[in-house]
């Protein structure tokens, strides 16, 4: 009902989910809507304050929940991340990091800095040029842009359940590429890039949100996305915000072989250097129409 409403903030009381107190039913809700925008009221039963129940609202990226007035007035003007409720979060026994090692693939995160960074694309251009040298998949997090590619090898799955689609489809995989959105699975990631696209807007938008989050990117592998910027302007952002670029990818067309994932590619030693590179036509029909259909 309200997936195409714009909002800044929804806070919804969990008593008005039909049977709430199964997390089935609340994943749904964290797959259809931004858990950013989301404040979750709690009812205060012993259900919805069970350590199996915060730890699963926190696994699909769902940070922002309380049981009173006072708590909801603060997440509406501050938005929680996982660090402020990581502490909250009992994991279990034997966590997915011990899963996602018993597979044997190479596991590269790719999560979104700033908003609409472009993981979803990037990550479909990205296992279309690795997909020439080795077998992949590619895992969507708490969302569903996936089934817009229809690639069977591309999947959409709640963060519950990441480490058992990793067990079950991860053998003889060599990398898996994750679109981790606001689940908190990058600790089992053996690589991540960070996607931030560096217009003043959205630059801005990130600062006046969480001004440490940039501090926290030092040393990290950042993917400037969508650049428009001139290797000066790059060297000037750099000094600003302190932090150094991994790479710089500019806007592509996703349906043509790409210079510039190759270059990112070969850096991050997944690629052979390559003499002749250029941009070929991709030889899959127009956005890849019927295709699953044919598949099938």
């Amino acid at each position: 009902m309200f997936e195409n409403f714009f909002y800044e903030k929804m806070i919804l009381d969990i008593t008005a989910i039909k049977d709430y107190d199964d997390l089935k039913n609340i994943q749904t809700l964290s797959m259809n809507l931004d858990a950013d925008k989301l404040i979750i009221l709690l009812d205060g039963s012993q259900k919805t304050s069970s350590n199996e129940y915060i730890s699963g609202l926190i696994s699909m990226g769902i940070y922002n929940f309380t049981k009173n007035k006072e708590g909801v007035m603060y997440l509406i003007s501050h938005t929680n991340t996982y660090k402020d409720v990581a502490s909250l979060q009992k994991l279990d026994d034997k966590p997915d990091v011990v899963a996602t090692k018993q597979s044997g693939s190479k596991i590269i995160g790719i999560k979104n800095v700033t908003e609409h960074a472009g993981a979803t694309s990037f990550i479909y251009m990205m296992k279309r040029e690795l997909s020439k040298n080795y077998k992949v998949l590619a895992i969507e997090l708490d969302k569903k842009d996936f089934v817009f590619f229809n690639d069977k090898n591309m999947i959409s799955v709640s963060s519950i359940y990441f480490s058992d689609e990793v067990l079950k489809r991860g053998a003889g995989v060599d990398i898996i590429l994750v679109d981790l959105n606001n689940s908190n699975q990058s600790v089992n990631c053996n690589d991540i890039l960070y996607l931030l696209e560096p217009s003043t807007i959205k630059i801005n938008k990130l600062v006046v949100k969480n001004m440490e989050l940039l501090k926290s990117l030092v040393g990290k592998k950042i993917i400037l996305n969508k650049n428009m910027l001139t290797p000066r302007d790059i060297s000037e952002f750099e000094m600003e915000a302190g932090i150094k670029t991994y790479y710089a990818i500019p806007p592509i067309n996703d349906r043509v072989e790409s210079i510039a994932m190759e270059k990112l590619l070969m850096r991050m030693g997944l690629l052979m250097q390559r003499e002749d590179i250029d941009d070929k036509p991709a030889q899959n029909k127009l956005f890849g129409l019927f295709n699953r259909r044919n598949n099938e």
